[in-house]
């Protein structure tokens, strides 16, 4: 790419993003604010949404608002749903999205910073996704590295049994533990028995249902997202959401949104494989379309006119303090996260991917990516149906 590259989609934290909508969706439910004394939830809904007895929140990892506009004809049901658009947060990665939607919060302030971190002060990454630290290390305990206060637990303490419905695998997992604790774990692997678990879920009162489904996205990866693979797989997710919908009771709403979106790559450079960008780095973290890169003691600046060098016209190339001050995880990023963002960031904005093959191999050989702050990736629908 020539000339002036893009600006970034910088989240729009604080008003339309991912992290606006869980206090949104508890303040539809009337549970009161966050903030001590509060008689009302009026200041966390953000989002404007309308008062509702039961919600429901379908999370379609990697249905991303331009790839559903995209193939809107496959989707016939979403793309009749009242529908807005909000941004997923940086990096959009599965890790940080459903962390902020487990605790309303923006990345910088919940520490889920991107798939694999550097653990501050070692020299080794933690893998959050799959919660695996290097062999012979101790566990990481969830309470720790995501301390956070989740929209779940504030739901129970208003009187609402919170409840999530996705796969038996995922129960009692590290990120789980991160991310959703204090909701009521319903193990479902078919999408009949998801449809089951949330229609169970919605009998009481009052209800706060969250219903994961993941196939779109490992499709998209393996062999991009439009194959005909991935758009067997939207149409089966435009089937559940309209089965979803029909298990509705009266006064309550059905909310679908995504994690991120996708885009394929195209050229693909080996960081681990270059000289250039090898030379001075400890440890390349983070993933393909959002790279954080720790340098060796003293190497930092020569690192990153390096990689700004050699990446020039393909991706955004910034120090961990840029990236800090442009916004990018946030407003604010606690000091004890600090550590945990790479020296440098490098985030691509083409259809380049950043691998490092030697230690994220399988990742080097997907057809689909995303974490980076282009539309594609950035933009998630937020598509209601409401029997209100």
């Amino acid at each position: 790419m020539d000339g002036k590259p893009p600006q970034p989609m910088v989240p729009a934290y604080g008003g339309n993003s991912l992290a606006d909508l869980p206090s949104s969706l508890l303040a539809a439910l009337g549970v009161p604010s966050r903030g001590q004394g509060a008689r009302s939830a009026d200041s966390d809904n953000l989002l404007d949404l309308a008062p509702a007895d039961r919600v429901c929140l379908f999370l379609v990892d990697g249905l991303g608002a331009e790839l559903l506009r995209a193939h809107a004809d496959r989707a016939p049901f979403l793309s009749s749903a009242t529908a807005r658009r909000l941004t997923a947060g940086f990096p959009s990665t599965t890790v940080t999205s459903l962390c902020s939607l487990g605790t309303g919060l923006p990345p910088g302030e919940h520490g889920m910073l991107g798939m694999t971190l550097a653990v501050p002060g070692e020299r080794h990454l933690f893998n959050c996704l799959r919660w695996t630290l290097p062999k012979g290390m101790p566990p990481m305990d969830p309470s720790e590295w995501q301390p956070a206060e989740t929209v779940y637990q504030r739901a129970a303490r208003a009187g609402i049994t919170p409840s999530y419905v996705g796969p038996a695998a995922f129960e009692g997992t590290g990120l789980t533990e991160a991310v959703y604790r204090g909701v009521r774990y319903v193990p479902a692997d078919t999408v009949e028995e998801r449809v089951a678990g949330v229609k169970a879920m919605l009998a009481g009162p009052r209800a706060h249902v969250t219903v994961y489904h993941g196939d779109l996205d490992a499709t998209g990866h393996l062999v991009g997202w439009g194959s005909p693979q991935w758009l067997d797989q939207l149409e089966l997710v435009d089937d559940m959401a309209a089965r979803l919908a029909e298990t509705l009771p009266p006064g309550s709403a059905l909310y679908v949104t995504a994690d991120h979106g996708m885009v394929n790559a195209v050229e693909k450079i080996d960081a681990q494989a270059t000289p250039a960008l090898s030379e001075g780095v400890a440890m390349f973290g983070g993933e393909a379309r959002a790279r954080h890169v720790y340098t060796e003691k003293g190497a930092a600046p020569a690192v990153l006119e390096a990689w700004r060098e050699v990446l020039a016209g393909k991706a955004w190339v910034v120090s961990r303090q840029e990236a800090v001050d442009s916004g990018w995880f946030g407003p604010d990023v606690r000091r004890e996260w600090m550590g945990r963002i790479g020296d440098l960031v490098a985030v691509p904005y083409t259809d380049c991917v950043i691998l490092a093959s030697a230690t994220h191999p399988i990742e080097a050989a997907f057809v689909g990516y995303h974490g980076s702050m282009t539309a594609a990736e950035q933009l998630v629908p937020l598509l209601e149906v409401s029997t209100r």
